[in-house]
């Protein structure tokens, strides 16, 4: 097996853990879910671009020792060459296009020679990864980084972020303002301020990165004084549209009408998702043990044949969120909590299917990161993930249509309520 193909069995395992059975046929946000999988749970963050490279085998040299570890420490072992001997274990050693001279070959060739052949070429391999990680991890205690913003929490806001690399040994350095491998600005060496522009509400995680390793990390919170409207063409990513409005509440319920679409020039018949967001300065809610529960439904603004409702948990550290629609939809359903990611392609996410359009009693329970989520008193989903995603934010509402929500309550274990509306007034 080459060196390329061995990188490709290491990426395919790592799709296939994820729920991933069809690497061919991904979509972008699939990508994305497993490179923050990786970075949760090894530190390194590999781009997507990157991935959909390796994943094909479209590389002629092999990527750096960085990338090359954290995709076997994901798997369990403990670096690359580690993962590479325990591989290459299990197969011929000899590269022959027949099997039966696989066969000859390995009879013929002397066992002291292969042994000792095999543990010089480790030994090398193993002494240049040192070498390479000795160069640049040794100095990153020495990268500075902070950020302000320009103004309190208005959106969009901008910030000023003043980082230092002078002192560290890598070919290129970038500065990531969240999640989105997208939001990537490259700075340099004797320079030292980067102003950017957060678009959304939220608390976002600034890293400063060596290639592709992350040395500094910043919290970026962006809280809202009450909720907040837009709408995008694409998810996560694309151009917000704000809707600004006082007249949410009405009839004891949130939300949004048509009116107000046009009264901010977003045509309502185009193809759109709607997210209502709340972020309140502080929640001292731990993210491994709460409960969630709404009453919500979808209005639609045009008919469509797989109307959605995504319930969202916004944490520090990762994404906690669902997505009901119709049953015959739900191979398009999607469900993430902390480093626990499913796909509705891959996985049978049909218990998550409800006919959104309908008022829905929706209750998401969390206790020691075992998430059980219930319609009304039915329970409907059960699963558990390993790693922790924080202190909780914020919450929100995504459809492709407006949303009516008639109540929210978010309260602990024990009972002790840390938001709760029924909409009734403005509080």
């Amino acid at each position: 097996m080459s060196e390329q193909e061995l990188v490709k069995t290491c990426l395919n395992e790592i799709f296939l853990r994820n729920g991933y059975a069809e690497p061919h046929s991904l979509a972008q946000r699939d990508y994305e879910n497993v490179s923050q999988s990786i970075e949760a749970k090894t530190g390194i963050l590999i781009s997507i671009s990157t991935l959909k490279r390796l994943l094909k085998g479209d590389f002629a040299r092999l990527p750096q020792v960085a990338t090359l570890n954290a995709i076997s420490r994901y798997l369990g072992y403990q670096h690359w060459q580690d993962y590479r001997s325990a591989v290459k274990s299990t197969i011929p050693i000899a590269d022959t296009h027949s099997p039966r001279r696989k066969f000859m070959f390995q009879r013929s060739l002397p066992k002291t020679l292969l042994y000792s052949s095999i543990l010089s070429l480790l030994l090398v391999l193993f002494i240049t990864s040192r070498s390479s990680l000795k160069d640049t991890g040794n100095s990153f205690e020495e990268a500075q980084f902070s950020v302000k913003k320009v103004t309190a929490n208005d959106i969009p806001n901008s910030v000023v972020f003043s980082y230092n690399v002078d002192g560290i040994d890598a070919d290129s350095f970038f500065i990531q303002q969240s999640w989105d491998a997208s939001r990537r600005v490259r700075v340099y060496k004797k320079q030292y301020t980067l102003t950017d522009i957060y678009y959304e509400p939220g608390y976002h995680t600034a890293k400063l990165m060596a290639n592709n390793v992350i040395i500094k990390t910043l919290d970026v919170s962006i809280p809202t004084e009450d909720w907040f409207f837009y709408a995008k063409r694409r998810l996560p990513r694309g151009t917000a549209n704000y809707i600004r409005t006082e007249q949410y509440m009405q009839d004891g319920k949130l939300g949004l009408e048509a009116q107000d679409l046009t009264e901010h020039k977003i045509n309502s018949r185009a193809e759109n998702n709607y997210i209502y967001t709340y972020f309140p300065p502080k929640w001292p809610v731990p993210s491994d043990n709460y409960i969630f529960r709404t009453r919500v439904r979808v209005q639609e603004l045009k008919k469509n044949p797989c109307p959605y409702l995504m319930l969202e948990v916004f944490c520090q550290k990762n994404f906690m969120y669902f997505i009901s629609m119709p049953r015959g939809c739900t191979s398009e359903s999607k469900l993430q909590f902390g480093d626990l990611i499913l796909d509705g392609k891959t996985t049978d996410l049909s218990a998550l299917g409800a006919n959104v359009t309908e008022w829905m009693e929706v209750k998401i329970k969390v206790r020691n990161r075992v998430v059980t989520i219930y319609y009304g008193d039915k329970k409907v989903y059960t699963c558990s993930y390993s790693k922790s995603a924080g202190k909780i934010t914020g919450i929100g509402f995504i459809s492709n249509g407006l949303c009516e929500v008639d109540q929210v309550e978010l309260k602990g274990l024990d009972g002790k309520i840390f938001y709760q509306n029924d909409f009734e007034q403005i509080q």
